[in-house]
């Protein structure tokens, strides 16, 4: 038969209440940390869907690996003249450069050449995913880009390839001449909060791909189009991106487009504005 523990004793073994309303609350903090890394840490398997092949399976006529197939970084595609400017193109989150060879039929035609840039870890590409990865990718295919072929370069980025395009762009503003950014969003953690409100996107977002910070004094031509049905992007997002740009900017709404058909919703007319605009002399 066990002793009788005193009363003042067993008092005195048990925390104060308002320790033990202390501690409770930091079991909750670190289980929710844990919960937000975890889910950080899946970032890039609900963003980045590349696809792998090799650069063989990536030409095409009127395609060919550029700069080479064994320094490969994208495909570049001749118009029939002489080329007035050159393209970049940053393509979206999934597939490769590859899978996007309608900017090559429209822009070539105008006398464009166009380069499909590939992303690191895309493609026959190593390398990694990321923002960072991606960006600093980009400055080194702008730098290269402008030493082989000269200027005028604009940069053209779709969805993702946005975020790309608008952070490189902000970083080689000198190369660049101007900027097409179709399907864009202001802030990567707005598109987050929006299909995901009960994440707290600002916490666990690794990748920003802020494009109205990157952008904010850029100084040459941004035009914006957006998809008018687009449920991936909601057009909003693209406005908000467009009330933040200085001049010289240009809004384009397309019609009854989605994000991921909007290309049978212009035709070469809107493709040469969108030059025109973008070239034009200031």
């Amino acid at each position: 038969m066990s002793a009788k523990v005193p009363a003042q004793a067993s008092a005195r073994l048990a925390p104060p209440r308002a320790t033990r309303a202390r501690v409770r609350p930091m079991w909750w903090l670190a289980l929710g940390l844990v919960l937000l890394t975890g889910i950080g840490m899946l970032q890039d398997h609900f963003l980045y869907f590349p696809d792998k092949a090799s650069v063989d399976d990536m030409v095409s006529p009127g395609l060919r690996a550029w700069p080479g197939p064994e320094d490969f970084r994208g495909l570049v595609a001749e118009p029939a003249g002489a080329a007035r400017a050159t393209a970049m193109v940053f393509h979206g989150n999934a597939g490769h450069a590859g899978h996007r060879d309608y900017y090559a039929s429209a822009l070539t035609k105008l006398g464009i050449r166009v380069i499909l840039a590939e992303y690191p870890a895309y493609g026959p590409r190593p390398g990694a995913l990321g923002e960072r990865s991606f960006v600093e990718d980009a400055e080194q295919s702008i730098t290269l880009a402008r030493r082989q072929f000269g200027g005028p370069l604009l940069l053209i980025g779709e969805s993702l390839g946005a975020g790309v395009a608008a952070a490189a762009a902000a970083r080689q503003r000198d190369k660049v001449a101007g900027v097409l950014l179709i399907t864009p969003w202001d802030k990567l953690a707005h598109i987050a909060s929006h299909h995901y409100p009960w994440l707290p996107a600002g916490w666990v977002l690794r990748d920003r791909y802020d494009s109205a910070a990157n952008l904010a004094g850029f100084g040459r031509p941004v035009m914006v189009a957006v998809a008018e049905r687009d449920t991936i992007v909601p057009a909003r997002f693209g406005k908000a991106l467009y009330e933040t740009l200085g001049e010289p900017r240009r809004l384009a709404v397309i019609d009854g487009a989605g994000h991921n058909d909007w290309t049978g919703h212009v035709d070469a007319a809107w493709w040469q504005d969108a030059v025109a605009f973008l070239l034009a002399p200031r």
